[in-house]
Protein backbone atom coordinates (compact mmCIF):
# COMPACT_ATOMS: atom_id res chain seq x y z
CA UNK A 1 0.00 0.00 0.00
CA UNK A 2 3.06 2.53 0.99
CA UNK A 3 4.20 1.99 -2.46
CA UNK A 4 0.65 2.48 -4.20
CA UNK A 5 0.80 5.79 -2.14
CA UNK A 6 3.96 6.94 -3.33
CA UNK A 7 2.80 6.72 -6.61
CA UNK A 8 0.21 9.06 -5.92
CA UNK A 9 1.87 11.16 -4.92
CA UNK A 10 1.60 13.88 -7.65
CA UNK A 11 -2.32 13.66 -6.55
CA UNK A 12 -1.45 15.74 -3.83
CA UNK A 13 -0.71 19.05 -6.11
CA UNK A 14 -3.68 21.01 -6.30
CA UNK A 15 -3.32 22.20 -9.77
CA UNK A 16 -3.03 18.62 -11.04
CA UNK A 17 -5.67 17.74 -9.08
CA UNK A 18 -7.78 20.16 -10.41
CA UNK A 19 -7.22 18.88 -13.69
CA UNK A 20 -7.73 15.08 -13.15
CA UNK A 21 -11.10 16.18 -11.88
CA UNK A 22 -11.82 18.07 -14.99
CA UNK A 23 -11.22 15.00 -17.06
CA UNK A 24 -13.31 12.89 -14.78
CA UNK A 25 -16.11 15.13 -15.14
CA UNK A 26 -15.37 14.85 -18.91
CA UNK A 27 -15.23 11.40 -19.64
CA UNK A 28 -18.24 11.14 -17.01
CA UNK A 29 -20.67 12.85 -19.40
CA UNK A 30 -19.42 11.42 -22.06
CA UNK A 31 -18.97 8.04 -21.70
CA UNK A 32 -21.27 7.55 -18.86
CA UNK A 33 -18.04 6.29 -17.00
CA UNK A 34 -17.39 7.37 -13.41
CA UNK A 35 -13.30 7.07 -12.26
CA UNK A 36 -12.97 7.49 -8.85
CA UNK A 37 -9.26 8.54 -7.91
CA UNK A 38 -8.71 5.26 -5.94
CA UNK A 39 -8.66 3.31 -8.98
CA UNK A 40 -5.35 1.41 -9.50
CA UNK A 41 -4.87 2.59 -12.66
CA UNK A 42 -6.46 5.73 -12.72
CA UNK A 43 -3.42 7.07 -15.31
CA UNK A 44 -4.40 4.63 -17.59
CA UNK A 45 -7.97 4.83 -17.77
CA UNK A 46 -7.94 8.70 -17.95
CA UNK A 47 -5.16 8.04 -20.96
CA UNK A 48 -7.71 5.44 -22.77
CA UNK A 49 -10.64 7.53 -22.32
CA UNK A 50 -8.59 10.70 -23.83
CA UNK A 51 -7.59 8.85 -26.82
CA UNK A 52 -11.04 7.72 -27.70
CA UNK A 53 -12.92 11.35 -26.99
CA UNK A 54 -14.27 13.76 -29.54
CA UNK A 55 -14.18 16.28 -26.62
CA UNK A 56 -11.21 18.83 -28.13
CA UNK A 57 -12.06 20.02 -24.19
CA UNK A 58 -10.86 16.66 -22.96
CA UNK A 59 -8.23 16.40 -25.46
CA UNK A 60 -6.62 19.63 -24.38
CA UNK A 61 -6.82 19.00 -20.69
CA UNK A 62 -5.24 15.56 -21.02
CA UNK A 63 -2.07 16.98 -22.78
CA UNK A 64 -1.48 19.49 -20.67
CA UNK A 65 -1.89 17.10 -17.54
CA UNK A 66 -0.19 13.85 -19.08
CA UNK A 67 4.17 15.23 -18.77
CA UNK A 68 3.43 15.95 -14.73
CA UNK A 69 2.14 12.44 -14.24
CA UNK A 70 5.66 10.65 -13.13
CA UNK A 71 5.93 6.82 -13.92
CA UNK A 72 3.41 7.41 -16.87
CA UNK A 73 3.66 3.96 -19.46
CA UNK A 74 2.11 4.55 -22.23
CA UNK A 75 4.78 3.09 -24.65
CA UNK A 76 2.21 0.35 -25.94
CA UNK A 77 -0.08 3.23 -27.30
CA UNK A 78 2.57 4.68 -29.68
CA UNK A 79 4.24 1.30 -31.02
CA UNK A 80 0.43 -0.15 -31.81
CA UNK A 81 -0.98 2.28 -34.20
CA UNK A 82 -4.05 1.56 -34.65
CA UNK A 83 -6.82 2.61 -37.35
CA UNK A 84 -9.23 4.56 -35.29
CA UNK A 85 -12.85 5.63 -36.65
CA UNK A 86 -14.96 7.82 -34.28
CA UNK A 87 -13.22 6.31 -31.20
CA UNK A 88 -13.75 2.78 -32.23
CA UNK A 89 -10.43 0.41 -33.59
CA UNK A 90 -11.10 -0.49 -37.31
CA UNK A 91 -10.79 -4.05 -37.70
CA UNK A 92 -7.99 -4.50 -40.42
CA UNK A 93 -8.30 -6.69 -43.31
CA UNK A 94 -6.76 -9.83 -44.19
CA UNK A 95 -7.71 -10.20 -47.74
CA UNK A 96 -6.02 -7.02 -48.69
CA UNK A 97 -3.18 -8.12 -50.52
CA UNK A 98 -4.96 -11.42 -51.35
CA UNK A 99 -5.59 -11.34 -55.06
CA UNK A 100 -7.32 -14.80 -54.87
CA UNK A 101 -9.68 -13.91 -52.30
CA UNK A 102 -10.63 -11.02 -54.42
CA UNK A 103 -11.30 -12.96 -57.80
CA UNK A 104 -13.11 -15.50 -55.41
CA UNK A 105 -15.44 -12.15 -54.55
CA UNK A 106 -15.80 -11.45 -57.96
CA UNK A 107 -17.06 -14.65 -58.83
CA UNK A 108 -19.77 -14.55 -56.42
CA UNK A 109 -21.08 -11.02 -57.29
CA UNK A 110 -21.04 -12.61 -60.96
CA UNK A 111 -23.20 -15.98 -60.08
CA UNK A 112 -25.53 -13.78 -57.52
CA UNK A 113 -29.43 -13.65 -58.88
CA UNK A 114 -30.80 -10.35 -58.99
CA UNK A 115 -34.73 -10.90 -58.45
CA UNK A 116 -36.80 -7.69 -59.70
CA UNK A 117 -40.59 -7.77 -58.94
CA UNK A 118 -40.40 -11.45 -58.06
CA UNK A 119 -38.21 -12.40 -61.51
CA UNK A 120 -35.06 -13.76 -61.99
CA UNK A 121 -33.14 -12.29 -64.10
CA UNK A 122 -30.43 -13.12 -66.28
Amino acid sequence: MTFLASERSWLMNPGLLKLVHQCRRLIQSEFGVKLHLTEEHLERHLADYASKTRSAHLIHTWEILRPQIPHLDLHDETDNAKRMYRGQEIAEETSRGDSSASETEAERTRKKKVIYRGQVIG
